[in-house]
């Protein structure tokens, strides 16, 4: 059995990234992981959907994850425009990058301010702040399936630039903090 997740984001908001130090930090703690981007014509600012399976056992399916256990929304604006729910299991969790502390429909939901905090880190690429390595602080608070010690080490090991590379474990860690239920079944 593995657990099956499904990134919403945009196009420069490094979705893509986010599945693969996902995948790493979880392979540093001796899981299998899988990180599959779907890619067609995107463009900065376009919606996209990445996916990420993670397993104590070898992975045997290689494809698009349609039925998720956990839902990633990088931008809390895709909400408006794609149904980041679709197919989402019975009891799934829906992390969200919010300002709002507001659970998505009946959905367990759990919220942080990944912008704010990607701001606060000068993570902005072209205007754009990228909130791929805080919503990852989120991930491993949420779901508990990596630690906040392997996402760091893997979020080091993915930058080549040590500066680079220590802003964004920074962010994973303050929004490992910040991450907090806002609503959904209990």
């Amino acid at each position: 059995m593995y657990l099956e997740l499904r990134f919403h984001g945009r196009g420069g908001e490094g979705a893509v990234t986010a599945a693969t130090i996902l995948a790493r930090a979880a392979v540093l703690e001796n899981k299998y992981a899988q990180a599959i981007p779907n890619f067609s014509a995107e463009r900065r600012g376009a919606p996209v959907e990445v996916y990420s399976r993670i397993s104590d056992k070898p992975i045997e399916k290689h494809s698009q994850v349609r039925n998720p256990d956990a839902v990633i929304v990088l931008d809390y604006e895709l909400i408006k425009m794609v149904n980041v729910l679709d197919g989402l299991k019975p009891n799934g969790i829906a992390i969200v990058n919010s300002p709002v502390k507001e659970p998505l429909n009946n959905v367990k939901t759990y919220c942080v301010d990944a912008t704010k905090i990607a701001k606060a880190h000068n993570l902005v690429v072209s205007g754009w702040p990228t909130v791929n390595t805080a919503i990852l602080g989120a991930v491993s608070k949420s779901l508990g399936i990596v630690s906040i010690d392997s996402i760091s080490k893997a979020i080091m090991d993915h930058f080549s630039s040590p500066n680079i590379a220590k802003a964004n474990a920074s962010a994973a860690i303050d929004a490992y903090k910040e991450t907090s239920l806002c609503g959904g079944p209990y």
